[in-house]
């Protein structure tokens, strides 16, 4: 994998298509974000356990009302994601200067 020349000012690219780039970048966001939640709940969980607030192993299950609250957040960002993919490749097509997306 190699970087290749690109415009002035633009975002470096490793890969023939850009899309690629963006999808990578992307992945290694979400995979950041992850690990920092995962350790965050870990953390907290463990705190809560160990003042015997929480019983990690007896969580209730949602329910319907939070259920819904939640599949309507994860629609909304699920379409960031995908927003912000399409925007980053509009944003760099021809018209704007940028190479082909």
């Amino acid at each position: 994998m190699t970087v290749k020349p690109d415009v002035a000012g633009a975002e470096p690219h490793y890969f023939e298509h850009p899309g690629i780039d963006r999808a990578l970048g992307l992945c290694l966001a979400l995979g950041a974000e992850v690990w920092v939640l995962r350790d965050r709940v870990r953390r907290l969980e463990t705190a809560l356990s160990t003042a015997g607030i929480l019983d990690v192993d007896a969580a209730p299950d949602p329910s319907e009302a939070e259920r819904l609250v939640s599949a309507a957040e994860r629609k909304a960002f699920v379409g960031s994601l995908l927003a912000e993919i399409a925007g980053r490749q509009a944003s760099r097509g021809p018209d704007a200067g940028g190479r082909d997306g």
